[in-house]
């Protein structure tokens, strides 16, 4: 639930909290939902790790009347044929390749998310329900349950937003199949000895945004949006502190006829500590394309998963559709 959905945001480095207005925003910022006219639909599959991990989105949103919106969406990041060598070697001690099985490991998060503009104008809400499910195969699954809340303010050009999410601390109830633990329990003397926790959480985090879109002679716009992305716990991020830490995020989208936009961003700057004990900082630049025709965009990002003299790219696309173009 912290990559990031839709290649266009993740060209602009995720900096989006605030200019986030269409399906989308399931994610985003639920406020925005209250951008979008008609329905919409939304899908996205990225690979990573050479290939090794699935990372799929879906999400569909629509108005419900001139002041409120709904939407859905479901995420999966998995890894499919692991191979499952704990019964390799069998009661004598002979290794047989035939005891090798294969299992998947994989998370899900589905959502369901509502926006409603407030009296004052310019200002709405969004919210948003999770249900998060966590699979490791036959040996390990988890439900889990959370809530977001998004803000967003709109004033001409200008575009505020704050999204929290995870606002009452999301909670992931493991249930661990006791048989397969048993197997590995005594496999190496001194480990694996004590199950897990059952429980896990994950703590609230927020996401300031503010965005500007400029307009040229009605054929050029220009969007510049920067975000601050805050933890309450000390990280390595440039603005750490015991009480909360901040990570910087700026994108910007170049439009042409809204029909073709050429984006960029820089984000995740970090502090890291060298061997001689010296900082340096790293950061991840994104860059990405779009084509949009008659309410269908498809959207290109080339997102850097390290630091950024790593080389560790990945190709992302996503599309996007205007269903009303179907009426």
């Amino acid at each position: 639930m912290n990559i990031g959905v839709d290649a266009a945001a993740l060209g602009m480095a995720n900096a989006v909290t605030a200019s986030s207005h269409d399906v989308n925003s399931v994610y985003w910022n639920p406020a925005g939902l209250l951008g979008i006219e008609s329905r919409q639909v939304a899908l996205m599959h990225a690979s990573y790790f050479a290939n090794i991990a699935q990372y799929d989105y879906a999400a569909y949103a629509q108005p419900i009347d001139d002041r409120s919106s709904w939407g859905i969406s479901l995420i999966r990041f998995g890894v499919d044929d692991i191979l499952n060598t704990t019964q390799l070697i069998d009661n004598q001690g002979n290794i047989d390749y035939n005891r090798i099985s294969k299992f998947s490991t994989a998370d899900y998060g589905f959502t369901f998310s509502y926006a409603h503009k407030l009296p004052l104008d310019g200002l709405q809400y969004g919210a948003n329900a999770k249900v998060i499910r966590r699979v490791i195969g036959k040996f390990a699954n988890s439900w889990g349950f959370g809530f977001d809340l998004g803000l967003k303010f709109k004033s001409g050009p200008w575009d505020i937003g704050l999204m929290l999410r995870d606002i009452t601390t999301t909670y992931n109830i493991w249930n661990i199949d006791e048989d397969e633990y048993a197997k590995i329990q005594q496999a190496v003397e001194g480990q694996n000895q004590e199950k897990p926790e059952s429980t896990e959480i994950t703590l609230p985090k927020a996401q300031f945004g503010v965005s500007r879109l400029f307009e040229y002679d009605r054929d050029y716009t220009f969007l510049a949006a920067l975000n601050l992305n805050m933890e309450f716990t000390k990280t390595n991020d440039i603005i750490a502190s015991d009480l909360v830490s901040i990570a910087p995020a700026a994108g910007l989208e170049f439009g042409y006829t809204d029909l073709v936009f050429v984006r960029t961003g820089f984000g995740n700057f970090q502090k890291q500590t060298q061997i001689d004990n010296t900082s340096k900082l790293s950061f991840q630049p994104n860059v990405g394309l779009g084509f949009k025709y008659k309410g269908i965009q498809v959207d290109y990002a080339l997102t850097d998963l390290g630091n950024q003299s790593a080389a560790l790219y990945s190709n992302i696309f996503s599309l996007k559709v205007d269903l009303s173009i179907f009426e």
